[in-house]
């Protein structure tokens, strides 16, 4: 059966919010009823993500699937749900049999070829982007754009995660774009107040799960 995605997709990078601990964030999230939570920290250790994968698995309710970003061997050790890769990482097919049927695989492109070479891959959704400008990313690809994001829409029947500079503002865009689902990290992540941020997103969205 296709994955169905949640319309929200939020990823955790605690150099964002050091202030906040991962319990609060899990508390916040669970509040919110979002269904999937991706835990991103570019330059932790292979040890360090590991712990903050099990401590926030530990905070989470069961209803909220934990994915890692960029390590297969972290989402395994740590009974993630799955892991979201980078055109860097891991070879799909290398994280497929190390985790198992059953896992999730999201897999991040970045124009027309990369969503065709991945057309064949054992992955159950694709990430687009950046669709909008975003300051996230020291190595941000170039913007695609919404007209971007239709085009791949055309060229793939995998779920789609629209990524990149994503708010409350144009996050309608991506979904009437093509896009099942929209991944956030700084756009709910900094809000002063992210239970109302989160709110902002249910509206412009019309739900998160």
């Amino acid at each position: 059966m296709p994955l169905t995605l949640p319309r929200f997709y939020p990823v955790i990078d605690r150099s964002i919010r050091p202030d906040l601990s991962l319990q609060e964030i899990a508390q916040v999230l669970a509040g919110a009823g979002v269904r999937l939570v991706q835990l991103r920290a570019k330059q932790a250790s292979g040890e360090a993500l590991l712990a903050e994968a099990k401590e926030l698995r530990s905070f989470l309710p069961p209803e909220i699937s934990l994915i890692i970003n960029d390590r297969a061997d972290v989402a395994q050790l740590s009974r993630a749900a799955g892991v979201h890769l980078g055109q860097d990482d891991l070879p799909v097919p290398a994280a497929r049999r190390l985790l198992g049927p059953d896992k999730l695989i999201g897999f991040s492109t970045h124009n027309l070829e990369q969503i065709e070479a991945a057309a064949s891959a054992p992955v159950d959704y694709l990430a687009f982007g950046p669709i909008f400008p975003t300051a996230t990313k020291a190595d941000t690809q170039p913007v695609v754009g919404c007209a971007g994001l239709r085009e791949v829409r055309k060229r793939t029947s995998k779920p789609l995660v629209a990524i990149g500079g994503i708010t409350p503002a144009n996050a309608a865009q991506a979904i009437e774009a093509g896009a099942d689902s929209v991944a956030v990290i700084s756009g709910w992540l900094a809000a002063e107040d992210i239970p109302a941020r989160l709110e902002e997103f249910r509206s412009a969205l019309g739900r998160l799960d």
